[in-house]
């Protein structure tokens, strides 16, 4: 029997990838966001990220903001070595902040993806509990999409309404045991 991860029932898949794409990793995903205090607090002190670097772009107006899971003790001091360490780090968020619509009272903010125009979904955050967790951020006045009912993830929104998906490995293991 062939898996559901086999070529055969995944066409198009290439299962010897170019030597070419050797050392390729998913580095980052990029939200913009309307204001970098509410939105770091809850990256930092809801989700528990860590700032890696920031980066000011004076000409163009903006800034980003680079937070992981990466413990920050081993990042380096300068500034240009401290750029190249993050952006050797895997899974991060890149948060670009457009200097000035905090303060708009006309900026509308962004599409978040799951509202039209539909594209972006959510990022994915495991948790080592998913009751737990979600308890926490109920205690913390975070906004839920979906709470975790009926063998479902949790689903959080950021300041800016995207969406955040919460899991454990629990609910890992009960989702492939239906879907395979």
């Amino acid at each position: 029997m062939t898996s559901k991860e086999s070529p055969e029932n995944n066409p198009g898949l290439v299962t010897s990838p170019d030597a070419a794409t050797s050392g390729f990793f998913v580095q980052q995903a990029n939200y913009r966001i309307k204001d970098p205090k509410a939105t770091l607090d809850f990256y930092s002190r809801v989700l528990g990220m860590s700032l890696l670097k920031r980066l000011d772009f004076e000409t163009q107006k903006f800034s980003l903001y680079m937070l992981g899971y990466t413990d920050i003790a081993s990042a380096p001091t300068d500034p240009v070595d401290r750029a190249v360490w993050t952006f050797s780090q895997k899974a991060t968020l890149e948060l670009v902040h457009v200097w000035g619509t905090e303060t708009d009272p006309d900026f509308a903010g962004y599409s978040n993806g799951n509202t039209e125009p539909l594209g972006f979904g959510h990022i994915g955050i495991c948790v080592a509990d998913l009751q737990v967790a979600s308890a926490r951020f109920e205690t913390l006045g975070v906004q839920f999409q979906q709470k975790p009912v009926d063998g479902n993830p949790a689903f959080i929104l950021d300041p800016d309404g995207y969406w955040v998906e919460v899991f454990d490995l629990a609910f890992v293991a009960n989702v492939a045991a239906v879907a395979g």
